[in-house]
């Protein structure tokens, strides 16, 4: 008898625990979504942050997407932050392609209530909750260090970059501020590739064409380094000139692999974006209760910077980042 007694009171315990749980109400609604709009999506660099974003989405239950232009457009950037405001998601991440253009429009995602979370590309005046991506005055310096490195910090070097978009920008401050240190290594141009390998390709063309002085080549984004290997390949001049590029693309990776791409400086894509995600879902849920609700506390619970580094990529660490990249989820 008390064997059986046992056994009913664990049932029933079982059983109330069970219609208790049924009952309570899901930490995430079913329908909880989150999306991320960047520019020129179909680039490796936001595949890298699409599997981050898929990733932390999944751990957490809930729906997220990637979204934006196959180019690089900002106009046509912002008309898809507005399109995806106006399904009213959970929470958005954003890498703004120019913060002059974007900067009211967070301000009204934000005033309706639509946390906004900007990933790799600040929008710093604006009432985004967070920062989350790369100290790009930081990584500009390491660019100038690794080049200095190289051509013994003497020469003319060759930048190129996409000016007016803002972290490029830091970028470009870093490697002002470097060269202080370099008084022989000399800025000879800046190029503007507008994201465009063949762009990068037709500027550096033209230079040695011209048979310009060109010591070296310092790319600030991920199209750069391809468009700047095949020019000098043109010549004849692939590995005698080096170039220090940006990011970790494929192609990037093979150009270092032969040589004609002496390192890369590589950015955190994957980590961005799964924690930007992360930080989303806590505002969206109040989970850091610093204050009753972030819609109406004087200032963020969230941090408002966080610096996801950078690594440098060369012959040496080559195969680990590649495996890496094999390993990353692809989406359904």
């Amino acid at each position: 008898m008390r064997k059986s007694g046992i056994t009913l009171a664990c049932f029933l315990f079982f059983l109330v625990a069970a219609v208790i749980v049924a009952c309570a109400k899901p930490y995430h609604e079913e329908n909880e979504r989150y999306v991320f709009v960047a520019t020129n999506i179909n680039l490796p660099y936001w595949q890298e942050a699409q599997a981050g974003f898929l990733d932390a989405a999944k751990s957490l239950g809930v729906k997220a997407e990637l979204t934006g232009p196959t180019s690089y457009d900002p106009a046509g950037e912002v008309g898809i932050f507005r399109q995806v405001v106006g399904q009213h998601p959970a929470g958005i991440c954003l890498s703004a392609a120019r913060p002059d253009i974007f900067q009211a429009e967070i301000d009204k995602a934000v005033e309706q209530g639509i946390p906004v979370v900007c990933v790799d590309a600040d929008v710093p005046n604006s009432k985004c909750v967070l920062y989350i991506g790369t100290d790009n005055v930081k990584a500009g310096r390491e660019s100038v260090k690794r080049m200095a490195s190289l051509v013994s910090g003497k020469g003319n070097i060759v930048v190129i970059s996409i000016p007016g978009q803002h972290n490029l920008d830091d970028r470009v401050a870093g490697v002002a501020d470097a060269l202080k240190n370099f008084p022989a290594l000399k800025l000879a141009k800046i190029l503007d590739d507008k994201g465009d390998l063949r762009n990068a390709f037709d500027q550096v063309y033209a230079l040695l064409n011209k048979k310009e002085k060109i010591d070296g080549i310092i790319c600030l984004e991920a199209t750069g380094g391809p468009g700047a290997a095949s020019a000098l390949h043109q010549f004849s001049l692939e590995g005698k000139v080096p170039i220090v590029a940006f990011d970790k693309d494929p192609e990037t990776l093979s150009l270092i692999e032969n040589g004609a791409i002496s390192s890369t400086i590589a950015q955190k894509p994957y980590v961005m974006s799964y924690y930007g995600l992360k930080f989303l879902d806590d505002l969206h849920h109040n989970a850091v209760r610093e204050f009753k609700d972030w819609h109406t506390a004087p200032a963020s619970p969230l941090p408002s910077w966080v610096d996801t580094g950078t690594a440098v990529v060369d012959k040496n660490n080559l195969a680990a980042f590649r495996e890496a990249l094999t390993a990353l989820p692809k989406p359904q």
